[in-house]
């Protein structure tokens, strides 16, 4: 090995002072109360590890063989003290390792509404979250601004300071939302809703990406999210608005096709319902929503009542779940006891290990098998 190449890694060294880890160094409250969490449980474990670290080299380096004056105990088995700090030290970790996730994770519940902005800084009482709808495409972000109207590929802009309401679905195969700067991540899925709330407390662009392969094109799923003052968040708005382009159904129906290195889209304006349609698979011609296929009341527009939930209609047979004990028959139960068990007056007997027989249905030009 040339001496460069020794030195170098202690030359490349002080340029990592440079670098951003986002998930440690978080632009968002809530991102950086997970930041924390790994924090706090990282040290709880080191509590443990270093002290086991340092005691293996010293017990290797006090034991060693050339140690004439180390102590020599060959029938020492056992030290009640010792074990007590073996295992109430671990102990003590779990319990405040467990302690710590369980408050956590009620905190930090992607469902639950945050409760303050930044630290010291509750959510104002006349501050109304931020919704944006969110579809997982192939392979590119789809985002709904249900309030404003409008929609964006590509693109994620939400005022700094402002709790951010997220609705999420996929179109097709899992997904994963994720802006490391802002919050966890969390599943997309096709047919299901799941819920984010964050917040960005200062402005810049922060990456987003899709964190569950998902097929050819997941390489290039990524978005920027823009975090703006409120101003600055009004005026893209207003530019959104004077893009002319329409996200209709039909317009939806081609933007799901599978592509890829999508460039950032913007729409004027989004037709009514069009995310629900979406999460109930209905947004194709014809379909229709789960809500109307799964209603059991029968009072929806479009659905219809479950069979067998009432006294039959003319013409249709009365369901299992309205029939008497008495109609409904009997099968042939071929594993049910026939007749005394073989060895039910003696004890021990093999026979009683087993108090069923299974009769195999006879083959044509056999005779009947038993298995007993």
């Amino acid at each position: 090995m040339s001496r460069l190449s020794r030195i170098t890694p202690f030359v490349a060294l002080p340029l990592l002072g440079g670098c951003n880890t986002v998930v440690m160094n978080p632009a968002g409250d809530v991102a950086r109360q997970q930041a924390d969490l790994i924090l706090w449980s990282t040290g709880l474990m080191l509590l443990i590890i270093v002290p086991v670290m340092i005691l293996t080299v010293l017990f290797a380096w006090r034991y060693r063989a050339s140690n004439k004056d180390a102590e020599y105990l060959p029938d020492w088995d056992h030290s009640t003290g010792l074990e007590l700090i073996i295992w109430s030290a671990p102990l003590l970790i779990i319990i405040a390792l467990g302690a710590l996730t369980w408050v956590a994770t009620h905190t930090l519940d992607p469902y639950r509404p945050i409760s303050r902005l930044a630290p010291g800084k509750a959510v104002p009482a006349n501050q109304r979250p931020l919704e944006v709808q969110v579809v997982s495409l192939d392979w590119k972000w789809l985002f709904i601004y249900p309030e404003q109207g409008i929609a964006t590929v590509n693109e994620l802009v939400v005022p700094a300071n402002r709790q951010v309401r997220f609705r999420l679905t996929s179109s097709s195969v899992m997904n994963t939302f994720y802006v490391p700067a802002m919050a966890g991540m969390i599943y997309t899925m096709a047919g299901m809703e799941t819920k984010l709330h964050a917040v960005l407390n200062r402005t810049g662009q922060f990456g987003g990406m899709s964190a569950n392969y998902s097929g050819a094109g997941f390489s290039y799923m990524n978005f920027t999210t823009h975090s703006v003052d409120q101003a600055g968040f009004d005026r893209w708005v207003d530019g959104v608005r004077g893009s002319g382009l329409q996200l209709r159904r039909d317009e939806y129906l081609k933007l799901e096709k599978p592509s890829e290195k999508v460039p950032v889209i913007r729409f004027s304006a989004v037709e009514s319902g069009l995310f629900d349609r979406i999460v109930q698979l209905c947004a194709h011609p014809g379909e229709t929503c789960m809500g109307a296929t799964m209603a059991h009341d029968g009072h929806q527009p479009g659905s219809h009542p479950p069979v067998n939930d009432r006294a039959p209609r003319a013409g249709e047979p009365k369901g299992a779940l309205l029939k008497d004990p008495g109609e409904k028959g009997s099968s042939p139960h071929v594993t049910a006891p026939h007749g005394q068990p073989h060895g039910n007056r003696e004890p021990g007997n093999d026979s009683n290990r087993n108090m069923t027989r299974l009769e195999l249905p006879a083959l044509p030009g056999t005779a009947r098998a038993a298995q007993g």
